[in-house]
């Protein structure tokens, strides 16, 4: 079980020049958990996506139902204690603290892109192209 950034699910579902990397992390680990709020930044890229014509609003659709398929029992809510701790002691925002603390909170790790990330918390987050290799 890891903790995947909202920037792993959209490369799983939008292709980019991570998702084959991305692709492999899924085939090393199948079992992704994100905060709740992985819905709500997931959807906004979604709409950024629509309005600049990279996919359309019936694909649209069905990349977020896959996603949410794809997640259905491994979102979970957070300590805003937890979340602020993190925040206060880095240069991360309060978003990326939510992965931060959830991976934490499980004692696993949390898989990303983000530089901001795996500079502030380097014992707990994990670059992809090193997980998945």
């Amino acid at each position: 079980m890891i903790v995947v950034d909202t920037n792993l699910l959209v490369y799983l579902y939008i292709r980019s020049e991570h998702s084959d990397v991305v692709d492999k992390a899924f085939l090393k680990d199948p079992h992704w958990i994100a905060p709740l709020l992985w819905r709500s930044e997931f959807r906004n890229v979604l709409v950024s996506c629509l309005r600049n014509g990279i996919v359309d609003f019936e694909v649209a659709i069905e990349i977020a139902g896959e996603a949410e398929r794809l997640m259905e029992g491994g979102e979970y809510s957070v300590s805003s204690l937890d979340v602020l701790n993190l925040a206060a002691r880095s240069r991360c925002s309060g978003y990326d603290c939510e992965f931060v603390a959830l991976a934490r909170g499980f004692n696993i790790p949390l898989i990303t892109t983000d530089e901001l990330i795996l500079a502030d918390f380097p014992d707990i987050a994990l670059r992809l192209d090193a997980f998945a290799s």
